[in-house]
């Protein structure tokens, strides 16, 4: 008798563990989906500025055709994207056109001075800080959904539940580093 209650408190024990560490996958998982809406959130403002940004461009430096169309096949590529590491491959790309593309708004002191050119770049700058701190939120939230995933007892089951594999992280600064090491734009007139 005693060695039924025993095994029937190592099994009640066990399930749980089973039901408890399912659980905390599925709110990890949910917090971390809804950081990855942020981003996109984010990501959709910024994709929605550039036709202004580069039509603003285009009636100052009319010279600079290559800079222009690469912003705009970036930014359709980045429309594009569906999955965290397309995201974060095409947005690299974004971000390195738009640097190109205000290194070329440097030699143009006229649009430098434009107030709907000052006005985009500044909206830009808001909504990447907002980008870089919904980056940091779901990177935290992915943090955590792949510490727990991986800790015992949940790296028993996690697996039979649909989370056997970790969450990539989104993180842009290799474009943002490819901007600040990008050669800058010759301008001839």
């Amino acid at each position: 008798m005693i060695a039924l209650i025993i095994i029937v408190v190592i099994i009640a024990v066990i399930g749980f563990m089973v039901v408890g560490g399912y659980n905390k996958l599925v709110a990890l998982n949910q917090s971390a989906d809804q950081a990855f809406a942020d981003i996109d959130v984010q990501l959709k403002q910024r994709q929605d500025l550039i036709p202004n940004l580069v039509e603003t461009v285009k009636g100052y430096a009319t010279h600079e055709r290559a800079t222009l169309d690469s912003v705009t096949q970036a930014r359709a590529a980045a429309a594009g994207a569906t999955s965290v590491n397309d995201k974060v491959q095409s947005e690299n790309m974004l971000t390195a056109a738009l640097g190109r593309l205000f290194a070329v708004a440097e030699a143009y002191p006229d649009l430098k001075a434009n107030t709907n050119f000052l006005e985009l770049q500044r909206e830009l700058s808001d909504i990447e800080n907002k980008l870089a701190a919904a980056r940091r939120f779901f990177n935290n939230a992915v943090a955590e959904f792949n510490a727990v995933r991986r800790q015992f007892p949940t790296v028993l089951f996690a697996g039979m539940f649909g989370f056997a594999a970790d969450k990539p992280f989104f993180d842009v600064g290799e474009g943002e580093r490819a901007a600040m090491n990008a050669a800058p734009p010759s301008v001839k007139f």
